[in-house]
């Protein structure tokens, strides 16, 4: 395997033409849609009547919206915009940094209403007249306060077919899978809390990496979502998908239903410890929020996680019924000892003195499945926020906007291939760095009617700033440097990356059951890279300067509904950017040449579905997709981070089901089936033909490694008038192939998890089992080359260097069954 840490290249301005012809006529067609609005209303003697109004001549069915001819579809609107999303509280007539009711679907401006928490219905909401597509949705806390968490991360998982999963560390990001995607911490699925992107580019360890460790899911609204690349406002690392996470205004007790503030004790199995106090109070002409949570965790593995993780929350709100204004501030800080995957073939040795003789006293009952490969690898990270979301309304115009600054820093040490590439002093790389990012997002919303046709017109700008210092990696045993390493070189960069993203879209209801969103966005890359590697001689020829521009065009049908059904025909562009350094690297860290890839690597999909509600209280929505990328990012054992490769096709079907026949029995299902190819053959790039590293193993061929092929989660959750609840759940995913010729698979993973518990007005007292039915099965494998060590001396560095090599599968765990209990108190 290669040893370069600098793994995602790119080459500036290399736009291929994507056949942009759809985009062209789009933003002409908006740009005279706005151009024209204001003399069509002036030629008629009334205002042009927004949908959702009665218009001149009610005996009329075309001069009547389509909404107003179906008040089925008239729900609460989905947001899909960058401004403040929260909800409404019961005290208040808008929520305090809600914009309530985004007038998608073509609901007038002027006749929205907010209900209090009764308009947030989560999963059971009727999107009919609403949604874009039948990938898009939404989750309120409600659905998730009685769910089975053992980590912060699987709050993700209310997205259907999504699985969150570790490799690593409880303070790591997670690992996720969508759509056949290995998502590695993020990659090709965008996040945004409040605003603000969870996503970092030319991360430390992996483009895009995505840690949800900063929330507290308590204090979670709501979470927005899509699938595919068909949402205007949605650029970088969204070819997969979105989520937009709401963060309450309000705390509303343990059970949404109060204005009460609590405290939360949990406590479990294998040293976990959590606390959460959250409270909110009247202050001036709003209300401030402020929630603590600490947790502690040692994990079942022979070396004890020694996990501590602070999170803190501010936030204060206020407004009026035709605009409110939010700030926003979050602190973390996480420090954990790592437990990364380790290796099959070395299951039941002692490799190390911590791994992973099934005989010897590693983990759990003496399992070496828990062992850990290097004692030393952890971590240590913060990140701290500052953000204003802010909207305004008028009769038939809306506008929102947020700013936002944060710091974060990353150390993280990880050793995955152990002795391949170091043969004495291991292969334990320092990922790091120091970043400062700012931001804001603007969009603005015209409704018009237009030669008798509803429409609804979005304007928005989107602009960010990443300036990164002390950006690299290098070799350390027990995190210290490795002097004079050839084998592993270092390398150190300061990076600044600016991006100017603009979209422009059209909503027109053609019919009363037939509507288009036309839409096109642009999105324009600056970076600037220096290399300070210490010593190195091609400082020089791995800086500079570059810029890249990708354009997206999307168009979507919608036709509907009838019998309460819609159907939708949906197509897009998309993209993610690669690391800033590789943008204009020229040599490796070993001096060997290097050569460019594109900076934005696009990505082009379609989607048809249908979504129903003609089963009272049964929500159903089945979608068949298609999704190309022009290169795909895949994991690298030998730097633990992301490497461009080859374009690849991928298509699958989903089936999603949420049924709620009593007020107290929740029912959900969610199927999701794909299948994932390279365009050409893949090479591995390993040697075949020795004992350890099978030829079978080291052919080429076309799958994607890690894409997961199947996900299937279901749950039933009971909510008794009396207090009492529980809920069951299950998460199975699997049919992944390790390698390129999928000769490698490791097994599907099922797991089970219950939850139980009773709660009156000031008391909520709770068990959850995790992993009930004690699977032996993993989070995560992969399959690359690594290196054992057959003698170690006394300071456990390998004793002359004797090493074999391996080429096969690594694992990590899931955990074994564990009981926790919390109390909670309202006061």
């Amino acid at each position: 395997m290669k040893t370069t840490p600098i793994l995602i290249a790119g080459r500036s301005r290399k736009l291929s033409a994507f056949k942009y012809a759809p985009l062209t006529t789009g933003l002409i067609f908006c740009v005279f849609l706005e151009a024209t609005a204001a003399e069509t209303q002036t030629a008629t003697d009334t205002p042009p009547v927004s949908s959702g109004s009665v218009s001149p001549n009610p005996d009329s069915d075309k001069s009547r919206s389509s909404i107003e001819q179906n008040p089925a579809a008239r729900p609460r609107a989905l947001n899909t915009g960058n401004g403040p999303e929260a909800t409404a509280e019961q005290d208040s007539p808008v929520s305090a940094n809600t914009v309530p009711d985004k007038p998608m679907g073509l609901q007038s401006l002027d006749t929205v209403s907010v209900k209090g928490r009764a308009d947030i219905q989560g999963r059971a909401n009727d999107l009919t007249g609403i949604a874009s597509s039948a990938s898009q949705g939404e989750v309120s806390n409600d659905d998730i306060k009685y769910r089975p968490t053992s980590r912060t991360g699987e709050i993700i998982e209310v997205v259907p077919g999504m699985i969150s999963t570790q490799h690593s560390g409880t303070g790591k990001a997670n690992q996720y899978f969508l759509r056949g995607f290995n998502l590695d911490h993020g990659t090709d699925f965008t996040t945004w809390v409040d605003g603000i992107p969870m996503n970092l580019r030319s991360n430390a360890h992996g483009q895009g990496y995505m840690d949800l460790n900063s929330l507290i899911p308590e204090m979670v609204e709501k979470i927005e979502f899509g699938k595919g690349p068909y949402y205007a406002d949605q650029g970088d690392f969204s070819s997969a998908g979105y989520a937009r996470m709401t963060t309450k205004n309000k705390v509303t007790g343990f059970n949404n239903d109060s204005d009460y503030g609590y405290a939360k004790f949990e406590g479990g199995m294998f040293d976990y410890y959590r606390a959460l106090f959250a409270n909110s109070n009247p202050v001036g002409i709003g209300d401030l929020l402020y929630a603590l949570e600490y947790t502690g965790y040692n994990g079942p593995w022979t070396v004890s996680e020694n996990s501590n993780k602070y999170n803190g929350m501010l936030k204060y709100s206020f407004g009026e019924q035709d605009w409110r204004v939010a700030f926003n501030g979050k602190a973390y800080y996480s420090h954990w000892v790592a437990t990364n995957q380790i290796p099959l073939a070395g299951l039941g040795q002692s490799l190390s003195p911590t791994c992973c003789d099934i005989n010897g006293a590693n983990g759990v009952g003496g399992d070496g499945r828990y062992g850990s490969m290097n004692p030393t690898d952890g971590g240590v990270t913060n990140r701290y926020s500052g953000s204003v979301n802010a909207w305004s309304r008028g009769d038939n115009y809306k506008n929102e906007m947020n700013l936002y600054a944060l710091y974060y820093n990353l150390d993280l040490f990880s050793d995955f291939t152990y002795f391949s590439a170091n043969p004495i002093q291991g292969d334990q790389v320092h990922q790091q760095e120091r970043r400062v990012q700012a931001g804001g997002n603007a969009e603005q919303t015209w409704l018009h009617k237009l030669y008798g046709f509803d429409m609804e017109n979005k304007l928005g700008v989107q602009l960010r700033y990443d300036g990164i210092r002390n950006l690299g990696v290098s070799n350390t045993y027990n995190q210290q440097p490795v002097a004079n390493n050839s084998y592993l070189p270092p390398s150190l960069y300061n990076v600044d990356e600016t991006s100017l993203w603009v979209y422009a879209q059209n909503e027109t209801r053609w019919t009363d059951k037939v509507r288009s969103i036309v839409s096109g966005r642009s999105d324009t890359f600056w970076f600037n890279v220096q290399s300070i590697t210490p010593g190195f001689q091609y400082n020089a020829q791995n800086s500079g300067t570059t810029a890249a521009t990708a354009l997206s065009p999307k168009f979507n049908l919608i036709f509907g509904p009838w019998a309460e059904t819609e159907a939708f025909i949906n197509s897009g562009y998309s993209y993610h950017s690669n690391d800033a350094r590789g943008t204009v690297i020229h040599y490796n860290p070993d001096g060997t040449a290097a050569t460019p890839v594109t900076p934005l690597s696009w990505s082009r999909g379609a989607e048809t579905g249908i979504r129903t509600q003609y089963i009272p209280h049964l929500n159903t929505t089945l979608a068949v997709w298609y999704l190309q990328m022009s290169g795909e990012l895949v994991f690298e054992g030998d730097t633990g981070t992301t490497a461009e490769t080859g374009g690849t096709n991928r298509y699958g079907v989903e089936w999603t089901n949420y049924y709620k026949p009593l007020d107290w029995l929740t029912l959900d299902a969610d199927f999701a089936f794909t299948s994932s190819r390279y365009q050409s053959l893949q090479d591995p790039g390993c040697v075949a033909g020795t004992t350890n590293i099978p030829a079978n193993g080291c052919g080429s061929g076309y799958s994607v490694p890690n894409a997961v092929g199947r996900v299937i989660t279901a749950g039933a959750q009971i909510d008794l008038p009396e207090g009492y609840f529980a809920s069951l759940r299950l998460r199975s995913f699997g049919q992944d192939a390790l390698n390129n010729n999928a000769t490698a698979w490791l097994g599907n993973t099922n797991i089970v998890n219950f939850g139980a518990g009773w709660h009156n007005e000031r008391v909520k007292i709770e068990v959850d089992i995790f992993n009930l039915l004690n699977s032996q099965a993993n989070d995560i494998a992969y399959w690359y080359q690594y290196g054992l060590c057959n003698t170690f001396s006394n300071n456990n560095q390998c004793a002359g260097g004797n090493v074999t090599q391996y080429n096969g599968a690594t694992f990590h765990p899931i955990q074994p069954r564990m009981v926790r209990a919390g109390i909670t108190v309202n006061f």
